[in-house]
């Protein structure tokens, strides 16, 4: 059960994220996860958004000159407490699996969970590995609705 990331490459210069938010604010581009990931050049933002909204936004940032792709990662509920985070990756761990990266969503759909957003180095093993285990995954419908 994957659900939909948007990258984009930005310069890693003073208001480049701030430009890019704005474009999209304007063109009505709901934020819902973000995650940046910066070197000493250029930075990667990540970010989910709604899936009827994912063609629109490539659209906007291509046009105005943004690099972007879209890729899948999973979205993962664990419960909201001490050890919640650490329990998850003990699974990945023991499955043999790596996290190439991971950052926090922005909005839980049930009280009591944190919501994560991870790239695996085997996403369909991870999925596999999740749905044993128990772990509740995101699907891109539960996203959409939030």
């Amino acid at each position: 059960m994957f659900i939909q990331q948007l990258s984009v490459f930005l310069e890693n210069n003073p208001g480049t994220l701030r430009a890019m938010t704005e474009l999209l604010g304007k063109g009505g581009i709901d934020l819902l996860a973000l995650s940046i990931a910066d070197t000493q050049s250029f930075g990667i933002v990540r970010m989910i958004i709604n899936s009827s909204q994912m063609e629109a936004a490539s659209k906007l940032l291509r046009e105005n000159g943004y690099i972007s792709k879209m890729n899948h990662v999973i979205g993962a509920a664990v419960p909201d407490q001490p050890l919640g985070l650490s329990e998850l990756l003990a699974v990945i761990e023991k499955s043999g699996l790596s996290v190439e990266y991971m950052y926090s969503f922005l909005r839980a759909a049930v009280p009591g969970t944190a919501h994560l957003i991870l790239r695996l180095d085997d996403g369909r093993k991870a999925e596999q590995i999740f749905e044993q285990n128990g772990i509740a995954m995101l699907s891109q419908e539960t996203v959409d609705n939030l």
